[in-house]
């Protein structure tokens, strides 16, 4: 077992690079109707009575409500589209674990790496800190958040089932609390794998319509 500062890395048998399954994933999220979408937003503050009528007493005008509507069902539609995206990562993900499971369980040399009882031992969420490790371009989506978004949402409700609170503060919190309680269904310690000893390619399955 190599030790690196407080990382702990499983020793490898032998000395070639595993290939693992090709990551698929979809970068874009896939909207047909963004008019609905944005129809749906302003429901929303309009349910939530988002926008006050009046500021400091002063009462505000017609216009000017109008465009603050406007900003937030933008805003609204922004951060159900990055959460949206994090959610696709994150089946991604998941989905690539369980390929590279099957990977493992039928290669004498990396079969006994995911076994708790063995130390040290790898778990699923070393998977994870693998794409860390290997610095996969994500475009800014955070891994650990995206598979926690998977981990508690089978299908990403649509955006008319999200609360405003949810998008602008809780669905943070909400998939960090899924991943850490994932990470914490394996035995500790969880060990890392040596990024040099693997190999796969990301493949992206978004298709840009123009």
């Amino acid at each position: 077992m190599d030790i690196i500062g407080d990382r702990k890395f499983v020793e490898v048998p032998g000395g070639r690079t595993h290939e693992l399954p090709p990551l698929l994933v979809k970068t874009a999220p896939e909207v047909k109707r963004l008019d609905k979408m944005m129809c749906i937003a302003n429901e929303i503050i309009e349910q939530e009575d988002m926008v006050p009528w009046t500021t400091n007493d002063v009462v505000v005008d017609e216009e000017c409500l109008e465009r603050r509507k406007m900003d937030l069902a933008l805003n609204l539609v922004d951060q159900y589209l990055g959460v949206l995206t994090h959610w696709r990562w994150g089946d991604a993900v998941i989905d690539w674990i369980r390929q590279c499971e099957i990977t493992f369980g039928g290669r004498l040399e990396l079969r006994n790496l995911l076994r708790s009882d063995l130390w040290p031992h790898a778990g699923r969420s070393s998977f994870v800190t693998l794409l860390e490790d290997k610095a996969v371009p994500t475009k800014g989506v955070q891994l650990e958040k995206a598979v926690g978004l998977r981990l508690a949402f089978r299908q990403m409700p649509p955006i008319r089932c999200c609360s405003d609170q949810f998008l602008f503060y809780l669905n943070g919190s909400v998939a960090e609390t899924a991943y850490r309680t994932w990470l914490n269904t394996t035995p500790s310690p969880i060990a890392s794998f040596p990024p040099e000893r693997f190999m796969f390619q990301v493949v992206n399955l978004s298709v840009d319509v123009h």
